[in-house]
């Protein structure tokens, strides 16, 4: 079977058949995107992939609304979009296409419908408001890429179109980004279990280069790590390890001694030689070396549990 044609609707555009639009060109790169909302064109046929119009969703038929009622429901009663109905069918091929490894692709394409599409589906049935995101709501991607629209007073007939095609890049850009990073979240995870477990009882965890941890961190129990030591560049770092996503309190702080120091400063303050420089929050320190980082990450240790023993 060959599409030869993806069809939506014309006129104004929002994130979730933009978004779909992402995942479809990307698997069918040779078929025509047509916005239009004449019958003929939004009547299924074995060629046409349709979706956000035409009042329907058959995915046997490759038709994709949400907009008739009842609506299409996920299996825990919330609402999809159009977007959330492509990727329920399309997903897991177009993570194949975007070199996921096959043993991740189902997780991965779990994890994005959660944290990434499930939102817009949302949003677009207005199960959820934009308030939610409080003084950010601005900058939410359905509203940055609403902001991509022509101005009301456009003259040119073909404004909607213009600016759908030129968002679709930029859309493109967020979706790919957003994978490649839950793709190298995955890759990391072997990693970082096997530093978690040459740091047995240590307190730092020595990872090989930066990259994500705090998921794996997590799961594996390992409590009494309180700092992580990377190299980066000709550099060495040590950073401490945040209680959650949702806040900048860490398990334990850089030596307050050591807050805004850099150079001189910081080694005398630290005590090491080639500490270059402490952030004034604690959250991160920089030397020079792998014997400096280490030097200065046993001292943190230290404090730290000094610190903890004293306030209990």
């Amino acid at each position: 079977m060959t599409i030869d044609h993806l069809v939506t609707h014309s006129g104004g555009f929002h994130a979730d058949e933009l978004l779909s639009s992402v995942i479809l060109t990307c698997l069918f790169p040779q078929a025509e995107l047509r916005r239009t909302r004449d019958r003929q064109w939004i009547t299924p046929a074995v060629n046409k992939i349709i979706y956000d119009v035409g009042g329907a969703f058959d995915a046997d038929a490759q038709i994709f609304d949400h907009h008739q009622r009842p609506g299409p429901l996920r299996e825990d009663d919330q609402p999809f979009s159009s977007f959330g109905l492509i990727w329920a069918q399309y997903g897991r091929a177009y993570l194949g296409k975007q070199g996921v490894p096959a043993d991740a692709i189902e997780a991965i394409h779990e994890k994005f419908d959660s944290k990434f599409v499930l939102p817009i589906d949302l949003l677009d049935n207005g199960a959820i408001e934009p308030s939610v995101a409080g003084p950010l709501s601005i900058m939410t991607l359905p509203a940055l890429l609403a902001s991509l629209k022509p101005v009301f007073d456009d003259p040119s007939p073909s404004a909607d179109d213009d600016a759908f095609f030129a968002a679709l890049p930029i859309a493109r850009s967020f979706v790919e980004a957003k994978i490649r990073g839950m793709a190298a979240k995955a890759r990391a995870e072997s990693i970082v279990i096997e530093a978690i477990e040459k740091a047995g009882q240590s307190a730092i965890l020595e990872l090989p280069m930066g990259m994500p941890y705090g998921s794996v961190l997590d799961k594996s129990g390992a409590d009494h790590i309180l700092f992580v030591v990377t190299p980066r560049g000709a550099d060495w770092t040590i950073g401490g390890i945040k209680l959650s996503r949702d806040t900048f309190d860490q398990r334990a702080d850089l030596p307050a001694s050591w807050a805004g120091l850099s150079d001189a400063a910081l080694e005398e303050a630290s005590g090491v030689t080639g500490a270059k420089f402490c952030h004034n929050a604690r959250f991160i320190a920089v030397a020079e070396s792998r014997e400096a980082i280490m030097a200065m990450a046993e001292i943190a240790v230290d404090e730290a549990l000094s610190v903890a023993k004293a306030t209990a």
